[in-house]
């Protein structure tokens, strides 16, 4: 990265540059084993989820199940079974503190983890999140 930057593709010029240090600080985000960031990319939900479940950690809350109290909550929604196995424990943390809720599907409450979160979506789970862990 030059000059300091955390990540190759972002500069000190663009506007979420301090929220992007920040999070990487605080070990909220990773970027690509490039070098990269790529601010400008979508993210899944359950991407999103898992940044939540570290966000967690630093406010206090629980961010860790038991692996079969993991498997019971994912298994409630019907397509737990396309979740990745590197965010399922930060999907179910984020499920069971009640800052994620899952989506109405044709068969059933489903998670959407691939699906692309909205921003809606994520102002809804930082104020969750930010009212489960009594900051606001």
């Amino acid at each position: 990265a030059e000059g300091g930057n955390i990540f190759t593709d972002v500069k000190p010029s663009d506007w979420y540059e301090s929220a992007v240090n920040t999070a990487y600080e605080y070990g909220l985000i990773n970027g690509f084993e490039d070098g990269t960031f790529r601010p400008n990319e979508n993210i899944t939900r359950e991407q999103a989820m898992n940044i939540i479940a570290k966000a967690m950690s630093i406010t206090g809350l629980p961010s860790k199940l038991s692996y079969e109290r993991e498997v019971l909550l994912l298994d409630s929604f019907a397509d737990a079974d396309i979740v990745s196995e590197w965010a399922r424990s930060g999907v179910a943390a984020s499920v069971q503190a009640g800052i994620v809720y899952g989506r109405e599907g044709r068969d059933g409450q489903v998670l959407a983890p691939k699906a692309f979160i909205t921003r809606a979506e994520a102002a809804a789970m930082m104020q969750r999140l930010l009212a489960t862990s009594g900051l606001i």
